[in-house]
């Protein structure tokens, strides 16, 4: 099979299409051929020595954990899916995927049948991006219908689903973005919209009780900024960077809580995600579409910033 792998680290260009063996289920995996596969900053973070990997060591590895195909084959012992479905998930993450190829395996339970409203492209571009958002909002910050929720980097992959689901979810929500990036945000339910290079949203907004943080510390102190807009007791999950030892103790001084974050593989919250796709509860917005073999411009793309949703690779199977 085609799979797109590094040697090394370094920028886009360490990137190339090579024919490796494919892979074969185990017992309780499915083989899935790869129709479409999501690229996330995790990936180009990863692609340099950074992201996530530590987890993955050395190359020469794959990259990629967001896919969404048609299952080829079935491990033993697995029932909840059958040869022919179609499915989408984030396998394995944050050990290594290898979702730049034509095939992957996986557990079954790490896959849920893709949204029938939407091609693979689509698909592809949801699993890591709106499990973050799902984790973050749902699961972690429990939020509740007339809370106030502000997503930082709101135009992002991540960012256009928090905003979805808090707004589902009965939140008040305030979004940070580019003026450009303002009007769409709104259709997806933003109440209110900062623009951050214009103005600073402790400024503006107050009495949040839940920041879901898409920057960080490293960009323009954001994390810790966030903390200012809180409600006492009100919390902030800091998503890209986690929390220092700095950022916890403001916290504590300010009287407001903060948690670190990482995403897992979900099947079962990605049957939840495709139904409300799938009822239009939830818009998934890709901005570009690559071919498996420009991947390295794909992560250019998405270093370069100011994406609108998701960048997606395609395998043209």
């Amino acid at each position: 099979m085609r799979a797109v792998v590094q040697d090394a680290f370094g920028g886009p260009e360490v990137l190339h299409l090579l024919e490796v063996p494919r892979p074969e289920p185990l017992p309780t995996e499915v083989l899935v051929r790869v129709h479409a596969a999501g690229v996330n900053p995790v990936d180009w973070k990863t692609r340099a020595g950074t992201g996530m990997a530590g987890v993955l060591g050395q190359p020469p590895f794959v990259l990629g954990w967001d896919v969404s195909g048609v299952v080829e084959a079935v491990g033993f012992g697995v029932t909840t899916l059958k040869v022919g479905d179609e499915v989408y998930g984030m396998p394995w993450f944050p050990r290594a995927a290898g979702g730049y190829a034509e095939y992957v395996t996986a557990p079954a339970r790490q896959f849920a049948r893709k949204p029938a409203t939407v091609d693979h492209v689509h698909a592809a571009a949801v699993p890591l991006a709106a499990l973050t958002a799902w984790q973050a909002v749902v699961d972690t910050a429990h939020v509740q219908p007339g809370q106030r929720v502000l997503v930082t980097a709101a135009a992002g992959g991540v960012g256009h689903f928090a905003v979805q689901f808090a707004r589902h979810l009965g939140a008040h929500v305030i979004a940070t973005a580019s003026a450009a990036r303002h009007p769409w945000l709104k259709e997806l339910g933003a109440d209110e919209t900062v623009d951050y290079t214009t103005t600073r949203f402790e400024e503006v907004t107050s009495d949040v009780d839940v920041v879901i943080d898409l920057v960080g510390d490293d960009h323009d102190r954001t994390s810790t900024r966030s903390l200012k807009v809180l409600r006492p007791g009100g919390l902030l999950v800091a998503i890209p960077a986690g929390v220092s030892p700095e950022l916890a103790e403001a916290a504590e001084t300010a009287g407001v809580r903060v948690t670190p974050f990482l995403v897992e593989p979900d099947g079962a919250a990605l049957t939840t995600i495709a139904a409300l796709i799938d009822a239009g509860a939830v818009t998934v917005e890709v901005e570009e579409v690559f071919p498996l073999e420009r991947a390295g411009t794909a992560h250019a793309r998405g270093e370069a910033g100011r994406t609108r949703g998701k960048l997606v690779l395609t395998t043209a199977n």
